[in-house]
C-alpha cells in the first residue's frame, strides 16, 4: 500500500510544494514546528533513511541543502535545523526547521544528563559494532 507521501507524490493528495526534481519533492509540513517547516522526500518510496543507497543519499542530503537555504532565506531565520525520524510516516523524509533558538526546537522534556560511565558503557557497545 503507498504511503501518504507516494500518494502525495503521485498527486493524489495535495501538498504545498516548495520544490522538486525528478528525485525528489520538498513541501511544507501541514503541522509545522515553525512557518516554512519543510519536508524534503525522495520521490521513489523507500521506509529508513539507512536504507538508501549511498549515492541516493548524498542526493537527498545535497537537495535538503539547496532547499534549507531557500527556506532560511524566505524566513529570516538565524538556522535550518535539520531532523530525521521517521516514525510519522513510514517514508523517508527530512525535516528543514526556521529556528531562531534552540528553546524552539521540540527536545522531549525531562532529559537528564547521562553518567559518565553509561555513556563509555554505550560508546564501546557501538564501537564494537563498526
Amino acid at each position: 500500500m503507498p504511503t501518504l507521501f507516494t500518494k502525495i507524490v503521485n498527486g493524489e493528495i495535495p501538498c504545498t510544494k516548495v520544490w522538486e526534481n525528478e528525485e525528489f519533492l520538498a513541501f511544507l509540513d501541514i503541522m509545522p514546528v515553525a512557518p516554512g517547516h519543510t519536508l524534503v522526500i525522495p520521490k521513489k518510496e523507500c521506509d529508513y533513511l539507512f536504507d538508501l543507497d549511498d549515492d541516493a543519499y548524498s542526493r537527498l542530503m545535497l537537495a535538503s541543502k539547496k532547499v534549507a537555504a531557500a527556506v532560511k532565506a524566505a524566513t529570516g531565520c538565524q538556522r535550518v535545523c535539520v531532523g530525521v525520524f521517521g516514525f510519522e510516516v513510514p517514508h523517508v523524509h527530512v525535516h528543514l526547521i526556521p529556528l531562531n533558538s534552540l528553546s524552539q526546537f521540540p527536545f522531549p522534556a525531562g532529559r537528564e544528563k547521562a553518567d559518565p560511565s553509561a555513556l563509555q558503557a554505550v560508546a564501546k557497545q557501538i564501537q564494537a559494532k563498526l
